[in-house]
């Protein structure tokens, strides 16, 4: 039976493995990549296709545009423990409908 330092070495070794496969299969990719690109060129100057043929625009494609971040609202409210919130769409957090539903109103909670 293996021990638990021998087992953590193997770990390590395929890691590193795992690690160089990766590295030469990006670098394959790009090699195929560049291959493909220098094939649509031709075509494209063979065809004489222009990139309003194709629809394309200045903007990055919808598959790889960055994740809009969520825009940051001014506080509205503050619990008195301190917990904020915005006012804005969606659920109300659980400490404004507790408060809610104990009588209070959210004007006792404006900033």
């Amino acid at each position: 039976m293996a021990t638990l330092e021998e087992i953590n070495s193997q770990i390590k070794k395929h890691d590193e493995q795992i690690s160089q496969l990766r590295r030469q299969a990006e670098t394959l990719r790009n090699q195929e990549r560049a291959g493909v690109i220098e094939q649509i060129r031709k075509q494209i100057a063979e065809y004489g296709i222009s990139a309003s043929d194709l629809k394309l625009s200045g903007r990055a494609p919808a598959g790889r545009r960055a994740a809009a971040s969520p825009a940051v609202r001014a506080v509205k409210y503050r619990s008195p423990t301190g917990e904020t919130w915005s006012g804005g769409r969606g659920r109300k957090p659980r400490w404004v409908t507790e408060a809610l539903a104990a009588g209070k109103s959210l004007t006792d909670f404006e900033v």
